[in-house]
């Protein structure tokens, strides 16, 4: 299941967002290790200009959504417990959105 999320980004902690995106990259055993508790296949961060400030956006590749955030919100994974650290600082509220349009190769597949 490919996830979407879209979050506001603190003006001032945009800087301090794009560095932990990138020291995640120079951590990527410990990522993969959160992965296979997660149930994750990929992920990509990306920030963009908005008209009302950066915006970023988190794109997931999960088998299990639920069971992936389950497992991610009582994660004993230090670099789990780092992210979600900088995530509270410095994003603001996500806008809730919904696709317009969805479509799996798989009939049977969730959506």
């Amino acid at each position: 299941m490919l996830q979407v999320a879209i979050s506001r980004v603190r003006p001032d902690k945009e800087v301090r967002l794009r560095e932990w995106l990138a020291e995640l990259n120079t951590r990527a055993d410990e990522v993969r290790e959160t992965f296979r508790d997660e149930t994750v296949r990929a992920e990509q961060a990306y920030i963009v200009a908005g008209s009302e400030g950066p915006l970023l956006i988190y794109v997931i590749e999960v088998e299990d959504y639920e069971k992936g955030a389950n497992a991610y919100a009582s994660s004993r994974h230090k670099i789990d417990a780092e992210h979600r650290a900088v995530m509270r600082e410095c994003l603001l509220e996500s806008p809730k959105l919904k696709p317009l349009y969805q479509m799996t190769l798989d009939e049977g597949q969730k959506s």
